[in-house]
């Protein structure tokens, strides 16, 4: 006998939707699945078999072939475990084909037919709830992360007994209600916050800088300045996510399997940190089925890369596309996938090897080559896509023995959002510019004004210190930035620019 049911599939960030069709009938005792499986898909007879036996049904004793379709696309995992036992049980006329085709079914099967959590299951709610179809079974762990698709019934299963009996009409489960509400009731929480750091004050200036306008920053400053303690919060006062970047994010770590048992969504922005030794495909993703990588994983929030010149030259330069872009596109043979890369880059780094060139409390033992050459690891193109180039100094004695603490997070936070609602305003008619980092050039010619005095500043700044296109666009973008700070008007005044110039200089001191 024939039976359908129906399940989903990943490919790239969104879902798509697979047909497994299951044949019971005479012959040798043998399945066979065909529809490009890759391994695990395949091992996944033997997990049905036993956990059909183990859950007290009887496993077809013929042949059965399984197909799942479209089958010129690549089915990888073991999420097709669950869908596959209730098609051999319908086929085998112990469930009603009919009433197992109305709902789209995922899992993984443990070999007592317990029903085990996989991955990608929100983009695959999405796509189920944009079907005719009338629901969808998933694991009890993945329940509330399906159940945030508020138009789409959620019915979570333990076992593949439960599921069976609740396809069969004899056991009932409701489905999941969410109250996305009190998913986001939190998100302004933060354990890191900017009242924690001592003194700095000029670099949590140029902190809260670039996260109004979305800038790149990057920190250069001896061991113990506090780069790495200004940077872990800057995740504190980005705005708050909307539903619609939580969903967002959220599938993207749906797909990596980075999210917790019954998390429902991602409402703080991500935060990621890999260490130098990251390579480029983990940096940008890939792999032999490509999966996001530490790029995607901050989308929407912090990618911090601490000690910027000792990550591999190869994988730095590979990240200048993303950067510029806001995706990420892997291609292989097979398959081409896209996934999106819009981050806030936040890098530290010392300004020598020992770490202590231009520190007035200590010397620095490096030759002039040796700092040379620490700094070459970082190129030009790479250093002109940082909006922000900050000194962090040492901290003073005086700071650290202050009983004052600074601004908290969500003070900060306030004055940043303002700024974002009025470049939200200002950009609300162009499609793909949401801040001021993303201005294209028409923006920049046709949206920025300045007061004469603060053009003749910029002219001359250019001129002397050579910077390049980019760098003057970057200043044009913090120079925005600042103004929107500071709630101005429109036109840019003299001090704006004289402070965008100054988160630029650095890079022409040292470098050159």
């Amino acid at each position: 006998m024939l039976a359908k049911v129906f399940s989903g599939a990943v490919y790239g960030v969104d879902a798509y939707q697979v047909e497994i069709e299951v044949n019971a009938g005479h012959g040798d005792p043998k399945t066979i699945v065909v529809g490009l499986p890759d391994a695990a898909v395949k091992e996944s007879s033997d997990r049905v078999w036993t956990a059909l036996l183990n859950s007290g049904f009887a496993p077809p004793m013929g042949r059965t072939t399984i197909n799942l379709a479209p089958a010129d696309i690549k089915k990888e995992g073991p999420s097709f475990d669950l869908p596959i036992a209730l098609g051999m049980l319908a086929a085998q006329s112990e469930l009603d084909p009919a009433t197992l085709e109305k709902y789209a079914v995922i899992g993984e099967l443990a070999l007592s037919g317990q029903v085990r959590r996989v991955k990608g299951v929100l983009p695959i709610a999405l796509q189920v709830a944009s079907s005719a179809l009338e629901g969808f079974i998933v694991p009890a762990e993945n329940a509330e992360e399906a159940a945030v698709i508020q138009r789409l019934p959620v019915y979570p299963v333990a076992s593949l007994r439960e599921a069976a009996d609740f396809v069969a009409g004899k056991f009932d489960i409701q489905p999941l209600q969410m109250n996305l509400d009190d998913v986001f009731d939190h998100r302004d929480q933060y354990e890191e916050d900017f009242s924690d750091v001592k003194g700095q004050e000029y670099a949590k200036r140029a902190m809260e800088i670039a996260v109004a306008g979305g800038h790149n920053i990057l920190a250069i400053g001896p061991p113990g300045s506090g780069k790495t303690m200004l940077a872990k919060r800057v995740a504190s006062i980005l705005p708050p996510m909307t539903l619609e970047e939580a969903l967002e994010v959220t599938k993207i770590h749906s797909i990596a399997g980075s999210l917790a048992a019954h998390q429902a969504l991602l409402v703080h922005r991500p935060y990621r940190a890999p260490h130098h030794t990251i390579s480029d495909a983990g940096l940008l993703g890939g792999g032999t089925h490509p999966a996001p990588g530490e790029v995607s994983l901050a989308h929407r929030g912090v990618l911090f890369l601490d000690e910027l010149p000792e990550f591999h030259r190869n994988v730095l330069e590979v990240m200048r596309q993303p950067l510029e872009d806001g995706k990420v596109t892997i291609a292989r043979a097979a398959q081409t996938v896209t996934f999106p890369s819009q981050f806030m880059l936040v890098a530290a780094m010392n300004p020598c090897p020992c770490g202590y060139y231009g520190d007035s409390q200590n010397e620095c033992r490096c030759t002039p080559l040796q700092i040379q050459r620490y700094h070459n690891k970082i190129s030009g193109p790479l250093l002109d896509r940082i909006d922000i180039h900050l000194e962090v100094p040492s901290v003073r004695y005086q700071d650290l023995a202050a009983a004052q603490r600074g601004e908290s997070s969500q003070v900060i936070r306030e004055r940043i959002v303002q700024a974002r609602r009025i470049q939200q305003q200002r950009f609300r008619k162009i499609k793909g510019v949401h801040c001021n980092a993303d201005m294209r050039p028409r923006q920049l010619q046709d949206g920025i004004r300045l007061e004469p005095d603060a053009e003749q500043i910029l002219k001359m700044a250019i001129t002397e210190l050579k910077f390049s296109a980019r760098a003057y666009d970057r200043i044009l973008k913090v120079a925005r930035t600042i103004a929107d700070l500071d709630q101005a008007a429109e036109v840019i005044r003299t001090e704006h620019i004289t402070e965008a110039i100054q988160y630029r200089t650095l890079d022409r001191q040292m470098w050159q």
